[in-house]
């Protein structure tokens, strides 16, 4: 996996001397098409019929997630939602419409054992 360094500041020390961080270089996207077509060459299943599921899966899960559903993805991890909003004194002075959702992933041991080995090279200084 390549990275950038990047200068940043501490924002509990503005005055702080910058320091360098890592930051991913995003290598490209891939589609659903494109998962799709990866996970065809390894099962039996056409590229059709993957793409089917998947969409299926990406319209079903906000409609658990909406219930307060946490969805476990078995080996990937589990999605659930998490609620910010602006303080209230009382309960009659709170406003939902201050309400967001956030989508919160947590990855299964799994997958964060199978990410154990990364590598990291620089990237090449433009």
């Amino acid at each position: 996996m390549k990275f950038r360094l990047i200068e940043r500041a501490n924002p509990n020390q503005p005055s702080a001397p910058k320091k360098l961080y890592p930051s991913a270089v995003n290598a490209g996207k891939l589609t659903l098409k494109d998962l799709a077509k990866e996970i065809a060459g390894r099962s039996s299943l056409t590229k059709g019929d993957i793409e089917n599921v998947l969409s299926n899966f990406i319209d079903e899960l906000p409609i658990f997630l909406k219930l307060g559903m946490s969805v476990q993805l078995g080996d990937f991890g589990t999605v659930r939602l998490n609620l910010t909003g602006e303080g209230a004194d009382t309960p009659a002075a709170f406003k939902t419409e201050t309400i967001a959702a956030k989508v919160i992933f947590t990855p299964s041991v799994e997958l964060k054992n199978g990410l154990s080995d990364i590598k990291f090279e620089k990237e090449a200084a433009l």
